[in-house]
């Protein structure tokens, strides 16, 4: 039933619900620490990342730690799943600030979303 579900649905699920434990750290300084101390589960960032030195620092990280990384089309995107943004009276998102890299250090419960992001990642 896994695969009923695609990576770009079942990736804000994941994070919304590592949000509710407390579990995702977004913003370079946040991003690096989780990634040199190794209590990254995961680490997911924007394509479109204007600097290159962020895109290398946070690429090589994971690459030493061994850490999955996982890549999305926009920085607001991303920004909106961390929950960087408000929301108006009817639910739609508002003033939403650009996150370009964000780490997972608790996925909270197992729920199919997790099990295609892990599928993906290869765990």
């Amino acid at each position: 039933m896994a695969s009923a579900m695609t990576l770009e649905e079942a990736l804000p699920l994941v994070i919304k619900k590592a949000k509710y434990h407390q579990g995702v750290k977004s913003g370079l300084r946040e991003t690096a620490k989780y990634l040199d101390k190794r209590a990254a589960l995961l680490c997911i960032m924007a394509k479109d990342c204007e600097e290159p030195q962020y895109t290398k620092l946070v690429e090589a990280l994971c690459s030493t730690h061994n850490i999955p990384l996982l890549k999305v089309e926009s920085n607001q995107m991303l920004g909106q799943w961390v929950g960087q943004c408000k929301y108006d009276d009817s639910g739609n998102p508002r003033k939403i600030v650009k996150c370009s890299s964000c780490v997972i250090t608790d996925f909270g419960e197992e729920s199919e979303a997790l099990a295609v992001v892990n599928e993906h990642i290869g765990k």
